[in-house]
């Protein structure tokens, strides 16, 4: 996600205009824009530590379902006395580290993890949720023998204190890598398992399952993400369900799926309010499917990363400037360049798909995709990982 400040948010609205077709209302009461929603101000007096807490920790769920990015500093506002302390009561840094992990600064959230795992006055319930949080990043990062070793002590008798719902979670993130590293069938069936268990991470398994059943090329995967999605309405799975469909040309479903949560408001407007990920996949159906609204999604991702960059953060978003160089504005030595940037920061089956398929571009610089070719050919065989659109590719 990225946040836009509203003069850019302004910026952006203004552009539109300029491209779209002079247009004159036909009542009054039309309308023909709607700016995005307003939050609520963050509160000029100090809050306590527990109301604080609660405040953000709600907005950056919001940031997470919604893919506004405001809410993110909505959230950091809110811990401001808090949060450039060295060493932050324990909930503030658990808090800032999901919200750094969330803005792609994956070392500081590590920092800040390590830090509540090491010490002895983190209550066991953060520090549990610290432990599964930093099992998460790692396993993004590529780091998979770390993230194994936290998902064993989550499912083992560290926290047994918690109840069976904390050991669950464990399974579930030892199935994850299970699945991430060629054991499909096992990975599969332990999930179905769990799934099955009352204290078990309902709309989290459906997406697993969802993801594995993609892996292993099984039609079942759409009804999984369809299901993953409605116990749960994140940005990621919308993204993730929109990606099975253009990835099977389904452009004008995948458009609507995007459009979906939005509420009826002018078009333009819909484009403004959409995260940086949705505008992605809405781009590359209405291009793909020959919609005239094509160049209008087209450029306002352009803005964003131009925006982005000038804000020193452009290289945290390299998965969509890579997505974007490859399927809206082909340009192939863009396309690898952010592929093998985004390759050093995350290590997801999205981001390797994505590294495999701009060093086979064929105007791709001979160097880059060499260097491209063997860091996948690498990571395929070190994590034993199996993916059906490798091999249907190959």
């Amino acid at each position: 996600m990225r946040r836009l400040p509203s003069l850019l948010v302004l910026l952006l609205l203004f552009s539109l205009r300029g491209l779209a077709s002079p247009y004159t209302p036909q009542a009054d009461e039309e309308v023909l824009e709607q700016l995005p929603r307003r939050l609520a101000a963050v509160p000029r007096q100090g809050l306590a530590l527990p109301q604080a807490l609660g405040l953000a920790q709600a907005a950056l769920q919001r940031a997470r379902q919604e893919g506004d990015p405001r809410e993110l500093g909505r959230a950091q506002a809110l811990l401001a006395p808090w949060w450039h302390l060295p060493a932050p009561p324990p909930a503030v840094r658990l808090l800032r580290a999901s919200m750094l992990q969330t803005q792609h600064r994956f070392d500081a959230a590590l920092q800040d993890l390590d830090a509540l795992l090491a010490g002895a006055s983190t209550p066991l319930a953060l520090r549990a949720q610290a432990e599964l949080t930093r099992a998460a990043l790692l396993q993004l990062r590529g780091r998979w023998p770390e993230a194994r070793s936290a998902c064993t002590r989550l499912a083992g008798l560290s926290y047994a204190a918690l109840g069976a719902a904390v050991q669950v979670h464990g399974r579930v993130c030892l199935a994850e890598l299970d699945s991430l590293q060629g054991r499909n069938e096992s990975a599969a069936a332990a999930l179905a398992q769990l799934a099955r268990y009352p204290q078990a991470p309902t709309a989290w398994i459906l997406l697993l399952r969802a993801e594995l059943a993609e892996r292993r090329g099984l039609a079942e995967a759409e009804a999984l993400y369809r299901q993953a999605l409605q116990a749960e309405p994140s940005i990621y799975t919308r993204a993730a369900l929109a990606d099975w469909l253009l990835a099977r040309r389904r452009w004008a479903e995948a458009a609507a799926l995007v459009l979906a949560h939005q509420s009826n408001q002018a078009e333009q407007a819909e484009l403004v309010r959409l995260p940086d990920a949705l505008l992605l996949r809405l781009a590359i159906a209405w291009r793909a499917g020959g919609d005239a609204r094509a160049s209008e999604a087209a450029a306002q991702l352009q803005e964003r990363f131009e925006a982005a960059a000038l804000r020193g953060d452009g290289s945290a978003h390299a998965r969509e400037r890579a997505r974007y160089a490859l399927d809206v504005r082909p340009d192939a030595g863009a396309a690898l360049q952010q592929a093998i940037a985004n390759w050093a920061l995350q290590r997801e089956p999205a981001d390797a798909w994505l590294l495999w398929r701009a060093a086979q571009l064929p105007a791709a610089p001979k160097p880059l995709a060499a260097q491209a070719r063997q860091a996948f050919e690498q990571f395929r065989r070190e994590s034993g990982m199996q993916d059906a659109r490798w091999s249907a590719a190959s």
